[in-house]
């Protein structure tokens, strides 16, 4: 079988790049880590990798907006190699700061953000949010959702308010099949703060695009991927797969 090489780009700022690449070795895969000047400088690295995923941190200090100056870097530097990189049928996963960054470079939701005027603002709460919530994953498409389920994992962000400037846009993301996952309570219920953390419309918390390749959540998974993650993991069997780990197990049969 062979094996799975997933390229994990970092940045100033960033610091979830490590459980991010412990996350994807429990699943099989083979993990390098890299700043994104260097992938900037040897934009070939991509044509090693089957998975290319930005992880989550605070890049550049959130200095203009969340993940706008790697994004500009991105759209900049290597907006044909990624476009290609999709094409060939690869994934790319953006977590939390990396969802923020997939959207401002407009691979996400539709290889062109600013078409349906789709971006990430500050917290409907005014503050920063750090928390355990639900999310249900929503697309049949997305090749990162494991089908009909319910994923119980943290969120840590000030940015994640997915807005739109043309409420008819949420439809369109809906009918599109955007929409891969969604705050929800424990039965798979919508509902206001504190389910829907940040106020996302449409309680959105993670875009695919239209191949399903490409996924953007503000969710942390990676931070769920070893039974004592759980907050309650003492009254919990220690059998159980962690919710965070089965979005890492989806990306993986679906490369194999």
């Amino acid at each position: 079988m062979a094996a799975v090489n997933v390229l994990i780009v970092r940045a100033p700022g960033t610091n979830c790049e490590l459980e991010t690449a412990f996350a994807w070795q429990l699943v099989g895969a083979r993990t390098r880590i890299v700043h994104i000047q260097a992938l900037l400088e040897n934009p070939e690295m991509l044509n090693e990798v089957q998975v290319l995923n930005v992880a989550g941190g605070f890049c550049y200090g959130d200095d203009i907006s969340a993940g706008r100056i790697m994004a500009t870097e991105l759209m900049l530097g290597l907006s044909d190699a990624l476009k290609s990189f999709v094409d060939a049928g690869r994934l790319v996963l953006g977590i939390c700061n990396g969802f923020q960054v997939l959207v401002k470079t407009g691979l996400l939701p539709d290889g062109n953000s600013t078409a349906t005027g789709v971006t990430l603002a500050f917290n409907a709460s005014g503050r920063y949010e750090d928390r355990w919530v639900h999310i249900k994953a929503c697309s049949n498409r997305c090749r990162f959702a494991p089908a009909d389920e319910i994923l119980y994992v943290p969120v840590a962000h000030a940015e994640g308010r997915i807005v739109m400037d043309d409420p008819s846009a949420l439809d369109a993301l809906r009918r599109g099949g955007h929409i891969a996952f969604q705050y929800v309570d424990e039965r798979g219920q919508s509902g206001d703060f504190p389910i829907n953390p940040n106020g996302s419309m449409g309680a959105i918390a993670g875009l695919t695009d239209r191949t399903g390749q490409v996924l953007g959540l503000m969710p942390h998974p990676e931070r769920h991927v070893h039974f004592t993650h759980h907050p309650c993991w003492t009254r919990l069997s220690r059998d159980r797969t962690p919710d965070g780990l089965k979005l890492f197990r989806a990306a993986m049969a679906g490369l194999r």
